[in-house]
């Protein structure tokens, strides 16, 4: 299998293949990206997909993970849409498992949404994941290649907690005014990245997040007190509009409660955890 993008995500996928005795190769932009995959025992490749396409025949056959991020700016992903042009080189993969955002749903008021809810992106960076997902199926339709679609919620983990952040003693918003976020934990979700490979419905979409959505200042509050830090401040909406960074801001201006039934249901993912709760628990177990 190849990853495209073998970040946080696609590092713990690759190890998790690896043990389970599955071929890997990752595909990542930087050299010291891929002496530090090395140095996992993981096999790495550096290509620039902004400049570079893949060597020939490397993806013909393969399935392939592709987790690269769309580029920091602009509405469009250009960055996969090279990708797509180069497989003419690079050959025409088996299956595609693409990482995607319940970003594209927008701001929904709090209310759930699922696979159906009609997509509206309003920030900049789920444009751009929408317009990968367009991509993708577009390209799906013309080549008859199987794909899969994972619309993620906030990824956390043992190394991927807001910590700095509340070192800062930066503020947060009352839970009162927070909107409602989805999560899910990054074992969970290299766990049903391997399950869409494997058995994800060609040509459909799939929420990856856990049972249970909560308020951000939660999230905050709960790392908080099991890291043995402070909690944030409390400040008001309009305080936050001059103190808070414009990218958490634009969180804090989308509440939606996704339903992930469809993962259960259609791909028989049972969750090692369930609720943040379960897993920032076993984020700070010891040993």
């Amino acid at each position: 299998m190849l990853i495209v993008g073998c970040g946080y995500i696609g590092g713990r996928l690759a190890q998790c293949a690896l043990a389970n005795n599955f071929g890997v190769q990752a595909i990542v932009r930087s050299a010291s990206r891929a002496g530090q995959l090395r140095d996992l025992a993981i096999p790495a490749m550096q290509c620039d997909l902004d400049q570079q396409v893949l060597p020939a025949g490397s993806t013909q056959d393969q399935p392939v993970f592709y987790f690269a991020p769309p580029p920091s700016i602009g509405e469009q992903d250009t960055r996969l849409a090279g990708f797509l042009r180069g497989l003419t080189v690079s050959g025409t993969p088996s299956r595609l498992v693409y990482i995607s955002t319940t970003g594209v749903y927008g701001d929904c008021g709090g209310t759930w949404v699922d696979e159906n809810t009609p997509v509206k992106p309003v920030v900049d960076r789920a444009k751009r994941r929408w317009h990968a997902e367009t991509l993708l199926q577009a390209w799906r339709a013309r080549t008859g290649v199987e794909l899969v679609i994972l619309r993620v919620a906030g990824i956390y983990g043992p190394d991927k907690l807001p910590l700095e952040r509340l070192r800062k003693r930066l503020p947060m918003i009352s839970a009162q005014d927070a909107p409602w976020t989805n999560r899910i934990h990054a074992d969970d979700l290299v766990a049903t990245c391997l399950v869409a490979m494997q058995r994800g419905v060609d040509g459909e979409v799939y929420n990856a997040c856990d049972d249970a959505p909560g308020k951000m200042t939660d999230y905050f509050n709960q790392v908080a007190d099991l890291a043995r830090l402070a909690r944030p401040d409390i400040i008001s909406l309009d305080e936050a509009e001059t103190t808070l960074s414009a990218g958490l801001l634009s969180y804090l201006r989308e509440s939606r409660r996704v339903s992930n039934a469809k993962l259960h249901d259609q791909l028989g993912i049972n969750l090692r955890y369930p609720t943040l709760q379960d897993g920032l628990a076993d984020c700070f177990k010891e040993g």
